[in-house]
């Protein structure tokens, strides 16, 4: 079988977490809907891949696997900090995401680079984990836990990027939330990703400074992850 290592690029820019979740979809059905038809016409059509990059408004977001007790306020608080509140099909629990923050949403056929749900994880902590690092910022695995976390095994551990997936016939959506300049007073509200006792970070907490350059953080992000996946991204 071909396989097909170009990947679209796409910033979205910032956009209400519900029309990006819709587009997924959309992306991820005709993925999988073009290996369907493979199969049944013994075809050997390539299949797209697919990589969002967006900056959503305040909003909530609870995996299928989640407990909705970790979102610690109601309704009404709710609307009072302009934010929203979504149960989706991703793995993981609860996570958050706003403006200041770097969501990548990878829509990818892993048939066309490795059928290995776990090596797709690791490789994009490794995606963060290099991004921190050029900006000195060390970050590492917590086991047992996904995401990237600073000071593991310390009381002053903390997460700086969130990541739950959703894959069916090995192709891959949702993905990855960086803190960068993100307002985490907005953590405050949940219990991150169901964890108690850990704290949450962004790089301009941890670099001291006013604003981090978020343009300067996608050109990072985008190239190890081509070096990571072997991938050529396709700007649109």
């Amino acid at each position: 079988m071909q396989s097909n290592k170009s990947v679209l690029f796409q910033d979205l820019g910032m956009m209400d977490y519900a029309q990006a979740w819709d587009y997924q979809e959309q992306l991820f059905k005709a993925i999988v809907q073009t290996k369907i038809d493979n199969r049944r016409n013994n075809a050997q059509a390539l299949t797209q891949n697919h990589l969002l990059f967006v900056r959503h408004p305040h909003v909530y977001t609870l995996g299928k696997s989640g407990d909705p007790e970790n979102l610690l306020i109601d309704e009404q608080k709710l609307a009072s900090i302009g934010a929203q509140f979504f149960k989706i099909n991703r793995g993981g629990d609860i996570t958050y995401h706003g403006p200041g923050q770097i969501v990548g949403y990878p829509i990818l056929d892993l048939e066309n680079f490795f059928t290995d749900i776990h090596k797709y994880l690791r490789l994009l902590e490794e995606v963060i984990i290099l991004t921190l690092a050029d900006y000195g910022i060390k970050s590492e695995r917590s086991p047992g836990e996904t995401g990237v976390w600073l000071d593991v095994g310390t009381p002053f551990a903390r997460k700086i990027c969130a990541m739950g997936v959703r894959a069916s016939r090995w192709v891959t959506m949702h993905g990855f939330a960086l803190n960068v300049n993100t307002d985490l007073g907005y953590f405050d509200h949940m219990i991150p990703c169901g964890i108690r006792g850990k704290s949450v970070t962004s790089m301009r907490v941890e670099l001291k400074v006013a604003e981090v350059d978020e343009k300067a953080v996608t050109q990072r992000l985008q190239h190890h992850f081509q070096n990571l996946f072997q991938a050529q991204l396709i700007f649109s």
